[in-house]
């Protein structure tokens, strides 16, 4: 069973444009990826991270939504030096922001299979890290998973 780390962009894509079609079809995939996690056909991630960017939402319609898809996340991850540790390190190597290197380090402190964002810079910058997992794109990932 896959283990898949979500960037928190993947929780709130549902509510971006939806007149963009690369939207349209990262929105589906991300909801195909949440319903594989309702049928427990893949393992999905929370942390500390997607708690604190959740809390900071403005709109509570999206901060409840986000609040409901985190119960489909089965292995929760709270603050460790290790993360920290990592993250600084992460950014050491790049020029990744501080909350994408603190998702990135939750996933590789968890051993995450996938990490996911619909973010095209990150996806970039962490792919050149060479870490030892997939990142990738949510629809890049469905495509990837039906072949």
């Amino acid at each position: 069973m896959d283990l898949i780390y979500l960037d928190y962009n993947c929780f709130q894509r549902r509510f971006d444009d939806p007149g963009q079609v690369r939207i349209q079809l990262e929105a589906l995939a991300c909801e195909e990826i949440f319903m594989r996690a309702e049928i427990e056909e893949i393992q999905l991630v929370w942390s500390f991270m997607h708690e604190d960017e959740t809390l900071q939402c403005p709109f509570p319609n999206r901060l409840n939504v986000a609040f409901i898809l985190s119960t489909l996340c089965k292995m929760r991850i709270g603050p460790e030096d290790e993360i920290c540790e990592a993250a600084l390190e992460l950014q050491k190597r790049s020029k990744i922001a501080s909350k994408d290197a603190l998702h990135l380090a939750c996933a590789l402190f968890i051993g995450a299979d996938y990490f996911l964002s619909c973010d095209d810079r990150l996806v970039r910058q962490a792919k050149r890290l060479d870490l030892n997992m997939t990142i990738s794109n949510p629809v890049d990932y469905i495509r990837m998973e039906d072949l």
